[in-house]
């Protein structure tokens, strides 16, 4: 659905030359629906448009699954419940009558959905948290 007018430059093994082109979820959708019409070929859809017919099977998949939804792009993120608990001590930690928070410092503990636990002990400043979060996230 190139409607920019522009021929695409390729180099002499017929490889696209510069960036690549972006479509809109409509423009997707477009396509996919013009390929579910009776008597309509994937491959000549996508070479009529341009567009890789591999490109274009992803995208029915896609449009087969619910994600090529017009709203899909603006829906916020989902948040998981949290729940904020005291610390539980230890046997050889209730033995010495010290919380973890006073024996070391202070203590944070995630526990994922799966059931693990990831335990930070010591002092914590904003910029540790800051990356333990984003090496999580990057998960």
């Amino acid at each position: 659905m190139d409607t920019s007018g522009e021929t695409v430059r390729t180099d002499k093994l017929g490889r696209r030359l510069g960036p690549r082109r972006k479509y809109t979820i409509a423009e997707k959708r477009a396509l996919v629906e013009e390929t579910r019409r009776r008597g309509a070929s994937v491959a000549e859809v996508a070479q009529r448009h341009g567009v890789n017919a591999n490109l274009l099977f992803g995208w029915r998949r896609l449009y087969q699954q619910g994600v090529l939804r017009e709203e899909s792009s603006a829906t916020p993120a989902v948040l998981l419940p949290v729940k904020i608990t005291t610390p539980t001590l230890v046997p050889a930690e209730r033995e010495a009558g010290k919380t973890p928070a006073a024996k070391v410092g202070g203590l944070i503990e995630i526990e994922f959905a799966s059931g693990q636990r990831l335990r930070i002990r010591g002092r914590v400043d904003r910029s540790t948290l800051t990356r333990v979060i984003a090496t999580l996230s990057r998960r």
